[in-house]
Protein backbone atom coordinates (compact mmCIF):
# COMPACT_ATOMS: atom_id res chain seq x y z
CA UNK A 1 0.00 0.00 0.00
CA UNK A 2 1.47 3.35 -1.07
CA UNK A 3 1.76 6.15 1.44
CA UNK A 4 0.31 9.52 0.46
CA UNK A 5 2.29 11.66 2.90
CA UNK A 6 -0.92 13.27 4.19
CA UNK A 7 -0.53 11.67 7.63
CA UNK A 8 2.98 13.01 8.14
CA UNK A 9 2.00 16.48 7.01
CA UNK A 10 -1.10 16.37 9.20
CA UNK A 11 0.98 15.54 12.27
CA UNK A 12 3.44 18.32 11.46
CA UNK A 13 0.64 20.87 10.95
CA UNK A 14 -1.03 19.84 14.20
CA UNK A 15 2.28 20.12 16.06
CA UNK A 16 2.51 23.75 14.94
CA UNK A 17 -1.06 24.39 16.08
CA UNK A 18 -0.34 22.65 19.40
CA UNK A 19 2.65 24.91 20.03
CA UNK A 20 0.25 27.84 20.52
CA UNK A 21 -3.18 26.26 20.98
CA UNK A 22 -5.11 29.48 21.61
CA UNK A 23 -3.73 31.31 18.56
CA UNK A 24 -5.06 31.24 15.01
CA UNK A 25 -2.41 30.07 12.53
CA UNK A 26 -2.64 30.83 8.81
CA UNK A 27 -1.88 28.23 6.18
CA UNK A 28 0.78 30.54 4.76
CA UNK A 29 2.60 30.88 8.09
CA UNK A 30 2.47 27.12 8.71
CA UNK A 31 3.63 26.37 5.16
CA UNK A 32 6.61 28.69 5.61
CA UNK A 33 7.48 27.18 9.00
CA UNK A 34 7.34 23.65 7.60
CA UNK A 35 8.81 24.35 4.16
CA UNK A 36 5.63 23.07 2.52
CA UNK A 37 3.17 24.36 -0.05
CA UNK A 38 0.40 26.58 1.34
CA UNK A 39 -2.03 24.70 -0.93
CA UNK A 40 -1.09 21.38 0.70
CA UNK A 41 -1.48 22.91 4.16
CA UNK A 42 -4.95 24.23 3.22
CA UNK A 43 -5.93 20.76 1.92
CA UNK A 44 -4.70 19.31 5.20
CA UNK A 45 -6.76 21.89 7.11
CA UNK A 46 -9.88 20.66 5.28
CA UNK A 47 -9.25 17.02 6.23
CA UNK A 48 -8.54 17.93 9.86
CA UNK A 49 -11.57 20.21 10.10
CA UNK A 50 -13.84 17.53 8.64
CA UNK A 51 -12.57 15.14 11.32
CA UNK A 52 -13.30 17.71 14.06
CA UNK A 53 -9.67 18.15 15.07
CA UNK A 54 -9.31 21.83 14.16
CA UNK A 55 -11.50 24.91 13.89
CA UNK A 56 -11.04 27.41 11.08
CA UNK A 57 -12.01 31.04 10.70
CA UNK A 58 -11.88 33.10 7.52
CA UNK A 59 -10.91 36.72 7.21
CA UNK A 60 -8.04 38.98 8.23
CA UNK A 61 -7.78 37.48 11.73
CA UNK A 62 -8.53 33.99 10.47
CA UNK A 63 -6.62 30.77 10.35
CA UNK A 64 -6.84 27.48 12.18
CA UNK A 65 -6.42 26.29 15.75
CA UNK A 66 -6.85 23.03 17.62
CA UNK A 67 -10.44 22.21 18.49
CA UNK A 68 -9.33 19.77 21.22
CA UNK A 69 -6.36 19.80 23.58
CA UNK A 70 -3.32 18.04 22.09
CA UNK A 71 -3.46 15.41 24.84
CA UNK A 72 -6.94 14.41 23.61
CA UNK A 73 -5.90 13.89 19.97
CA UNK A 74 -4.56 10.42 19.20
CA UNK A 75 -2.40 9.49 16.25
CA UNK A 76 -5.15 7.11 15.13
CA UNK A 77 -7.59 10.02 14.85
CA UNK A 78 -5.08 11.93 12.77
CA UNK A 79 -4.37 8.93 10.55
CA UNK A 80 -8.07 8.29 9.96
CA UNK A 81 -8.60 11.96 9.07
CA UNK A 82 -5.67 12.01 6.65
CA UNK A 83 -5.93 8.60 5.02
CA UNK A 84 -9.60 7.61 5.28
CA UNK A 85 -10.42 3.92 4.61
CA UNK A 86 -6.86 2.79 4.18
CA UNK A 87 -7.40 -0.95 4.63
CA UNK A 88 -9.35 -2.39 1.76
CA UNK A 89 -9.71 -5.87 0.33
CA UNK A 90 -11.31 -4.44 -2.82
CA UNK A 91 -14.78 -3.72 -4.15
CA UNK A 92 -15.91 -7.36 -4.28
CA UNK A 93 -15.52 -7.96 -0.57
CA UNK A 94 -17.50 -10.75 1.03
CA UNK A 95 -19.33 -10.01 4.28
CA UNK A 96 -16.68 -11.98 6.19
CA UNK A 97 -13.84 -9.91 4.70
CA UNK A 98 -15.78 -6.68 5.24
CA UNK A 99 -16.03 -7.55 8.93
CA UNK A 100 -12.31 -8.29 9.04
CA UNK A 101 -11.51 -4.93 7.39
CA UNK A 102 -13.60 -3.12 9.98
CA UNK A 103 -11.99 -4.96 12.89
CA UNK A 104 -8.47 -4.40 11.53
CA UNK A 105 -9.09 -0.66 11.12
CA UNK A 106 -10.51 -0.43 14.65
CA UNK A 107 -7.62 -2.36 16.23
CA UNK A 108 -4.90 -0.42 14.40
CA UNK A 109 -6.46 2.97 15.15
CA UNK A 110 -6.90 2.06 18.82
CA UNK A 111 -3.22 1.09 19.02
CA UNK A 112 -2.20 4.34 17.33
CA UNK A 113 -4.42 6.36 19.67
CA UNK A 114 -2.29 5.17 22.58
CA UNK A 115 0.09 7.93 21.47
CA UNK A 116 -1.24 11.49 21.57
CA UNK A 117 -0.33 14.63 19.69
CA UNK A 118 0.96 16.07 22.97
CA UNK A 119 3.37 13.16 23.36
CA UNK A 120 4.60 13.56 19.78
CA UNK A 121 5.10 17.31 20.27
CA UNK A 122 7.01 16.70 23.51
CA UNK A 123 9.29 14.15 21.84
CA UNK A 124 9.91 16.51 18.93
CA UNK A 125 11.05 19.24 21.32
CA UNK A 126 13.56 16.87 22.89
CA UNK A 127 15.04 16.29 19.44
Amino acid sequence: MAQSGRFGLSVRVLRVLASEPESMHTSTAIAEALGESAVMVRRTFLLLQKAGLIAQRKGPSGGARLKLPAKQIGLGQIYAAAEGDWISFGDDTSPALAGLEKRLRKDVLEAMNATTLAQVAKRALKG
